[in-house]
């Protein structure tokens, strides 16, 4: 019985961060547009929280549980799972130019895309939460839950809003309604909680596969952050002052001394 509500209480954990996705879209109930440098500093800001949750929470966790080698074994594994996933879907890479032009078609391809890259970052939410009750952490509904699960919790949540802001200008430009921009974005991100529980009852039942997993978890977002968060927020701002540059640097480096104080904490 405890198992189950633990595995509840995480699955919950990944449900939080799903929602936030749909977060992305509230910008459109109130404007018809977000500015160019605003876009691609909240990217910024998303990579620079998953750098700090992954180097500063995953990987130093990591280093508690297990080897140096265990952890690049796993570092390896995520980075391998996301280009995986890339390859699957490598014909279906859409430019952000063509959001205009975009059928339904390409719609079920850049949400295809997105709900791929979603489940690590689910994973990363699953083995944070490693140590669930167990004796130290903080108490919340009757369970001891581990301040890294909050933190990662947090940080995903976070990471999600200018994600999901990125399919709402998708679907703004295909005359979606602004609701049904809101549930496409939150349906992006639903592995999430999937891959969270699947994680959890992993390293729950084997142990050492905990060192493996943080940096499995680490691994698949640091590849992402270098891979798709930078490139887009400089391709977005390629015709701004200092090509985008200046505002992704500001994004990232906030994003880093917004999550430090939980990390310390």
């Amino acid at each position: 019985m405890t198992l189950l509500y633990d595995t509840i209480f995480v699955f919950f954990a990944g449900l939080i961060t799903a929602l936030a996705t749909g977060l992305g879209a509230i910008p459109f109930f109130f404007v018809q547009s977000i500015s160019t440098r605003w876009k691609s500093t909240l990217w910024g800001l998303a990579g620079g929280i998953m750098i700090a949750a992954s180097v500063f929470g995953l990987i130093l966790e990591a280093g508690k549980y297990g080897t140096a080698m265990e952890i690049t074994i796993g570092i390896l594994v995520g980075i391998g799972l996301v280009v995986l996933g890339n390859r699957l879907l490598e014909n279906a890479q859409i430019d952000p130019k063509d959001y205009a032009e975009a059928d339904y078609r390409k719609l079920i391809l850049i949400l295809g895309i997105l709900t791929i890259h979603s489940f690590p970052e689910g994973v990363a939410v699953g083995v944070s939460f490693a140590e669930l009750d167990f004796s130290t952490g903080i108490s919340l509904l009757g369970l001891t839950v581990p301040v890294l699960g909050l933190f990662m919790t947090i940080a995903i949540s976070i990471h999600n809003i200018p994600e999901g802001l990125s399919i709402s200008i998708a679907l703004s430009n295909l005359g979606i309604s602004k609701w049904k921009m809101v549930g496409l974005a939150i349906f992006s991100s639903l592995p999430q909680p999937i891959g969270a529980v699947l994680a959890f009852l992993s390293v729950q039942t084997a142990t050492q596969l905990l060192p493996i997993g943080f940096g499995f978890a680490a691994g698949a977002m640091i590849y992402l952050v270098f891979t798709e968060f930078i490139p887009e927020a400089l391709t977005i701002g390629r015709d701004m002052p200092y090509s985008g540059y200046l505002e992704t640097s500001i994004g990232f480096l906030a994003g880093i001394f917004i999550m430090l104080p939980f990390l310390f904490f």
